[in-house]
């Protein structure tokens, strides 16, 4: 079992950054590369960004390519977000999710453990 905790959530303005915070538990939370995705009122969940625990290899979605960053800690079994250049299409809830199934790493199903999510407003 893994556990999933996020953190870092708020209200910013256009422009502004953000940095979110995963913080993994459970026997096996080292073993899955991790994801951050987020969800849109009405919209669909979408993947944003992955990331391997082992050798840091990195995944981006196109639309946040040169403003997000996706990193770890591998002591602390911390993934963090920082988000850059913020824009209000970027207000969502963002959840971090753990890739047990395998496949491909953009979709939401090949993930098995998923944090509770938080809030990302961006006003204009």
């Amino acid at each position: 079992q893994v556990q999933l905790a996020e953190s870092g959530g708020g209200l910013v303005q256009a422009g502004g950054s953000l940095r979110l915070s995963c913080a993994a538990s459970g026997r096996t939370s080292s073993n899955y590369p991790m994801g951050w995705f987020r969800q849109a009122p009405r919209k669909e969940r979408e993947f944003v960004a992955a990331i391997t625990w082992s050798d840091g290899n990195t995944h981006y979605a196109d639309s946040v390519k040169g403003r997000f960053t996706i990193s770890r800690d591998n002591a602390k079994n911390t993934v963090y977000l920082q988000m850059n250049s913020l824009k209000p299409e970027d207000t969502a809830v963002y959840y971090c999710a753990a890739h047990n199934a395998g496949g491909d790493r953009s979709n939401p199903y090949n993930y098995g453990y998923w944090g509770q999510g938080t809030q990302v407003t961006v006003s204009s």
